[in-house]
């Protein structure tokens, strides 16, 4: 579960961002400006991100603040399931990253799997749909939906990108170091789970 103060700061951040959309008289609009300076201030003094950093990403949020799409796929051979080295921490994940615009979910799950392992897949069904901030314990401002997706792999041959540093497939006992912002151990062991399963039943919050 996240901190009191994260989801205190985060709505605070949704209402000023809302009332700076549909606002219109000024006054009111300078006790928005306010309320997103109070939850910038929260974010930097619990965290290590740059004051302006913060202020930076709230900025670029216009409209009435909606949750992310996180979209992870998951990719069995021969028993074993698919995960790729993040470059920016050096840890492991399923493919996967944030739904584009314009982009349905099937075709978010297998770019990303061409895009992080080189592996051609059909995505199949969705095994679950999950609140980052319950499962994932993430520091984020937002709310994150994270979409498990299960593929079937056709083909595959990693070539180098700027997001990944391998891919390789691991049994569930074997799993190497997890990027817990993007999967856990749970998480993992319930894709093996789906996959052993044809009446495996969507898991949603």
């Amino acid at each position: 579960m996240s901190s009191k103060w994260l989801t205190w700061a985060s709505e605070l951040q949704s209402i000023a961002q809302a009332g700076l959309t549909f606002g219109a008289d000024r006054y009111d609009l300078d006790r928005y400006e306010q309320i997103r300076s109070i939850a910038v201030d929260i974010l930097h003094e619990y965290t290590d991100m740059d004051h302006n950093k913060i202020r930076d990403l709230f900025a670029s949020e216009t409209g009435y603040q909606t949750p992310k799409v996180d979209i992870r796929s998951s990719v069995f051979k021969d028993g074993k399931i698919l995960m790729v080295k993040e470059k920016v921490d050096g840890a492991w994940s399923l493919p996967g990253g944030w739904a584009d615009v314009n982009s349905s979910v099937r075709e978010s799950a297998t770019r990303e799997c061409l895009e992080e392992a080189g592996a051609v897949v059909t995505a199949k069904r969705i095994i679950a749909i999950h609140l980052g901030n319950k499962h994932n314990n993430q520091n984020f401002p937002y709310t994150i939906y994270k979409i498990f997706v299960e593929c079937e792999l056709v083909e595959m041959s990693f070539k180098e990108n700027t997001e990944t540093l391998g891919a390789d497939f691991f049994e569930y006992d074997k799993l190497p170091e997890l990027s817990f912002n993007r999967n856990t151990p749970d998480q993992i062991k319930m894709c093996f789970e789906a996959k052993k399963s044809k009446l495996f039943e969507t898991i949603f919050d």
